[in-house]
Protein backbone atom coordinates (compact mmCIF):
# COMPACT_ATOMS: atom_id res chain seq x y z
CA UNK A 1 0.00 0.00 0.00
CA UNK A 2 1.39 3.57 -1.08
CA UNK A 3 0.61 6.08 1.53
CA UNK A 4 2.61 9.59 1.58
CA UNK A 5 3.92 10.94 5.06
CA UNK A 6 0.72 13.42 5.11
CA UNK A 7 -1.41 10.49 5.27
CA UNK A 8 1.12 8.99 8.09
CA UNK A 9 1.24 11.86 9.89
CA UNK A 10 -2.79 12.23 9.47
CA UNK A 11 -3.14 8.50 10.55
CA UNK A 12 -0.80 9.12 13.45
CA UNK A 13 -2.92 12.13 14.88
CA UNK A 14 -6.33 10.25 14.72
CA UNK A 15 -4.68 8.04 17.15
CA UNK A 16 -3.32 9.97 19.41
CA UNK A 17 -4.02 9.70 22.84
CA UNK A 18 -2.50 12.06 25.14
CA UNK A 19 -3.28 9.69 28.10
CA UNK A 20 -1.42 6.74 26.84
CA UNK A 21 1.80 9.18 26.72
CA UNK A 22 1.58 9.89 30.72
CA UNK A 23 0.95 5.77 31.06
CA UNK A 24 4.17 5.30 28.99
CA UNK A 25 6.15 7.73 30.98
CA UNK A 26 4.48 6.40 34.63
CA UNK A 27 4.51 3.07 33.96
CA UNK A 28 7.01 1.79 31.86
CA UNK A 29 9.76 4.88 32.26
CA UNK A 30 9.42 5.91 28.74
CA UNK A 31 10.05 9.62 28.53
CA UNK A 32 9.55 11.18 24.85
CA UNK A 33 9.46 14.41 23.61
CA UNK A 34 6.73 15.17 20.86
CA UNK A 35 5.07 11.96 21.52
CA UNK A 36 1.95 11.23 20.48
CA UNK A 37 0.90 8.65 22.18
CA UNK A 38 0.61 5.82 19.88
CA UNK A 39 1.17 2.11 20.97
CA UNK A 40 3.89 -0.41 19.07
CA UNK A 41 0.88 -2.36 18.35
CA UNK A 42 -0.51 0.56 16.45
CA UNK A 43 2.82 1.56 14.52
CA UNK A 44 3.33 -2.00 13.34
CA UNK A 45 -0.20 -2.22 11.69
CA UNK A 46 0.61 0.52 9.88
CA UNK A 47 4.56 -0.37 9.25
CA UNK A 48 2.61 -3.44 7.87
CA UNK A 49 0.33 -1.59 5.60
CA UNK A 50 3.30 0.65 4.36
CA UNK A 51 6.03 -2.21 3.61
CA UNK A 52 9.88 -1.14 2.96
CA UNK A 53 10.14 2.20 1.96
CA UNK A 54 13.64 4.47 2.24
CA UNK A 55 12.56 7.80 1.18
CA UNK A 56 9.40 7.92 3.59
CA UNK A 57 11.46 6.22 6.62
CA UNK A 58 13.59 9.27 6.02
CA UNK A 59 10.92 11.43 6.00
CA UNK A 60 9.49 9.92 8.74
CA UNK A 61 12.14 10.35 11.09
CA UNK A 62 13.33 14.49 9.87
CA UNK A 63 9.66 15.32 11.57
CA UNK A 64 11.14 14.82 14.93
CA UNK A 65 7.69 12.83 15.82
CA UNK A 66 7.98 10.35 18.34
CA UNK A 67 5.97 7.87 17.00
CA UNK A 68 6.70 9.14 13.35
CA UNK A 69 10.47 7.79 14.36
CA UNK A 70 9.46 4.74 15.48
CA UNK A 71 7.84 4.26 12.16
CA UNK A 72 11.11 5.11 10.43
CA UNK A 73 12.81 2.35 12.12
CA UNK A 74 10.14 -0.72 10.81
CA UNK A 75 9.70 0.16 7.35
CA UNK A 76 13.80 0.43 6.39
CA UNK A 77 15.45 -2.08 5.28
CA UNK A 78 18.91 -2.99 6.99
CA UNK A 79 20.32 -3.47 3.82
CA UNK A 80 19.72 0.43 3.23
CA UNK A 81 20.98 1.84 6.63
CA UNK A 82 24.04 4.16 6.28
CA UNK A 83 26.63 4.43 8.76
CA UNK A 84 26.32 8.45 8.63
CA UNK A 85 22.56 8.00 9.38
CA UNK A 86 23.61 5.64 12.71
CA UNK A 87 25.47 7.97 13.92
CA UNK A 88 22.93 10.92 13.75
CA UNK A 89 20.13 8.54 15.18
CA UNK A 90 21.63 7.10 18.02
CA UNK A 91 22.74 10.70 18.87
CA UNK A 92 18.71 11.33 19.53
CA UNK A 93 17.62 7.98 20.82
CA UNK A 94 16.14 9.48 24.52
CA UNK A 95 14.51 6.24 25.96
CA UNK A 96 14.96 2.18 25.97
CA UNK A 97 11.81 2.07 23.56
CA UNK A 98 13.33 4.05 20.42
CA UNK A 99 16.68 2.82 21.33
CA UNK A 100 15.47 -1.21 21.12
CA UNK A 101 13.08 -0.36 18.36
CA UNK A 102 16.00 0.79 16.10
CA UNK A 103 19.13 -1.86 16.95
CA UNK A 104 16.90 -4.81 17.23
CA UNK A 105 14.79 -4.30 14.16
CA UNK A 106 17.35 -2.50 12.07
CA UNK A 107 20.89 -1.92 13.26
CA UNK A 108 22.01 -5.28 14.51
CA UNK A 109 20.77 -7.03 10.84
CA UNK A 110 22.95 -4.39 9.39
CA UNK A 111 26.56 -4.88 7.87
CA UNK A 112 27.74 -2.28 10.74
CA UNK A 113 26.41 -4.19 13.35
CA UNK A 114 29.88 -5.24 14.67
CA UNK A 115 31.76 -2.18 14.31
CA UNK A 116 29.05 -0.33 15.89
CA UNK A 117 29.00 -2.95 18.93
CA UNK A 118 32.16 -1.89 19.63
CA UNK A 119 32.33 1.81 19.47
CA UNK A 120 28.83 2.58 20.94
CA UNK A 121 29.81 0.01 23.87
CA UNK A 122 32.29 2.69 25.35
CA UNK A 123 29.96 6.22 25.02
CA UNK A 124 29.41 8.14 27.64
CA UNK A 125 25.81 8.64 27.40
CA UNK A 126 23.04 6.23 28.37
CA UNK A 127 20.81 5.43 25.31
CA UNK A 128 24.49 5.50 22.58
CA UNK A 129 25.67 2.69 25.45
CA UNK A 130 22.50 0.86 25.85
CA UNK A 131 22.69 1.07 22.06
CA UNK A 132 25.99 -1.13 21.61
CA UNK A 133 24.55 -4.01 23.81
CA UNK A 134 21.28 -3.87 22.84
CA UNK A 135 22.77 -5.13 19.54
CA UNK A 136 24.83 -7.39 20.80
CA UNK A 137 21.70 -8.81 22.40
CA UNK A 138 19.57 -8.81 18.97
CA UNK A 139 22.88 -9.88 16.66
CA UNK A 140 22.61 -13.28 18.90
CA UNK A 141 19.58 -13.81 16.94
CA UNK A 142 19.84 -12.16 13.74
CA UNK A 143 23.10 -13.59 12.96
CA UNK A 144 21.97 -17.76 12.76
CA UNK A 145 25.63 -19.13 11.12
CA UNK A 146 28.13 -16.82 12.85
CA UNK A 147 30.83 -19.03 14.72
CA UNK A 148 31.33 -18.71 19.21
CA UNK A 149 34.47 -16.48 18.39
CA UNK A 150 32.55 -13.85 17.25
CA UNK A 151 30.09 -13.67 20.35
CA UNK A 152 33.07 -14.07 22.60
CA UNK A 153 35.00 -11.22 21.78
CA UNK A 154 31.97 -8.77 22.95
CA UNK A 155 32.99 -10.68 26.76
CA UNK A 156 35.66 -8.29 27.43
CA UNK A 157 33.21 -4.97 26.57
CA UNK A 158 30.26 -6.87 28.85
CA UNK A 159 33.07 -7.06 31.62
CA UNK A 160 34.31 -3.51 30.87
CA UNK A 161 30.98 -2.06 31.36
CA UNK A 162 29.15 -3.98 34.50
CA UNK A 163 29.50 -1.21 36.76
CA UNK A 164 27.94 0.88 35.03
CA UNK A 165 25.23 1.20 37.73
CA UNK A 166 22.60 2.91 35.04
CA UNK A 167 19.63 1.24 34.80
CA UNK A 168 19.17 1.06 31.16
CA UNK A 169 23.03 0.08 30.79
CA UNK A 170 22.82 -2.39 33.37
CA UNK A 171 19.84 -4.38 31.72
CA UNK A 172 21.38 -4.22 28.01
CA UNK A 173 24.67 -5.83 29.61
CA UNK A 174 22.77 -8.06 31.61
CA UNK A 175 20.62 -9.60 28.37
CA UNK A 176 23.46 -8.91 26.12
CA UNK A 177 25.61 -11.81 28.52
CA UNK A 178 22.15 -13.81 28.66
CA UNK A 179 21.91 -13.91 25.31
CA UNK A 180 24.87 -15.20 24.45
CA UNK A 181 25.14 -17.82 26.35
CA UNK A 182 21.60 -18.84 24.58
CA UNK A 183 23.17 -19.36 21.53
CA UNK A 184 25.02 -22.65 21.77
CA UNK A 185 25.56 -25.14 24.77
CA UNK A 186 29.25 -24.02 24.53
CA UNK A 187 28.50 -19.96 24.61
CA UNK A 188 26.59 -20.86 27.47
CA UNK A 189 29.73 -22.19 29.07
CA UNK A 190 31.38 -19.35 28.24
CA UNK A 191 28.84 -16.96 29.78
CA UNK A 192 28.84 -18.53 33.18
CA UNK A 193 32.39 -17.82 33.69
CA UNK A 194 32.07 -14.81 32.10
CA UNK A 195 29.09 -14.22 34.67
CA UNK A 196 31.45 -15.57 37.88
CA UNK A 197 33.95 -13.68 37.28
CA UNK A 198 31.69 -10.38 37.36
CA UNK A 199 29.43 -11.11 40.34
CA UNK A 200 33.51 -10.56 42.03
CA UNK A 201 32.87 -7.18 40.75
CA UNK A 202 33.04 -4.48 44.02
CA UNK A 203 29.67 -2.58 42.47
CA UNK A 204 26.39 -3.65 42.86
CA UNK A 205 25.26 -3.33 38.92
CA UNK A 206 28.21 -6.07 38.33
CA UNK A 207 26.85 -8.36 40.75
CA UNK A 208 23.32 -8.25 39.76
CA UNK A 209 24.44 -8.19 36.25
CA UNK A 210 25.88 -11.48 36.84
CA UNK A 211 23.53 -13.50 39.51
CA UNK A 212 20.57 -12.55 37.32
CA UNK A 213 22.24 -13.65 34.09
CA UNK A 214 23.50 -16.97 36.03
CA UNK A 215 19.78 -17.65 37.63
CA UNK A 216 19.02 -18.34 34.15
CA UNK A 217 21.58 -19.63 32.02
CA UNK A 218 22.05 -22.31 34.79
CA UNK A 219 18.77 -23.10 34.71
CA UNK A 220 17.86 -26.94 33.26
CA UNK A 221 15.13 -26.20 31.07
CA UNK A 222 16.93 -23.11 29.63
CA UNK A 223 15.87 -22.70 25.72
CA UNK A 224 19.56 -23.33 23.83
CA UNK A 225 19.07 -22.21 20.32
CA UNK A 226 21.67 -24.22 19.05
CA UNK A 227 23.08 -21.59 16.73
CA UNK A 228 25.18 -21.71 14.45
CA UNK A 229 23.15 -25.38 13.41
CA UNK A 230 25.45 -26.84 11.02
CA UNK A 231 27.48 -27.58 13.93
CA UNK A 232 24.58 -28.05 17.04
CA UNK A 233 22.31 -29.75 15.24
Amino acid sequence: MTMCLSEIIDRLERLANPEKVIIKREKFGINALNSMGVYQKDLKIIAKEVGHDYKLAIQLFDTGIYEARILCSKILKPEDITESLMEVWVESFENWEICDSFCMGLFAKSRFARKKIFEWSSRDKEFEKRAGFVIIAAYCMAEKNADNDIFEEFFPLIEREAADDRLYVKKAVNWALRNIGKRNIDLNYSAKIVANKIVKIDSKSAKWIASNALKELEQPTINILDYPRRIYR
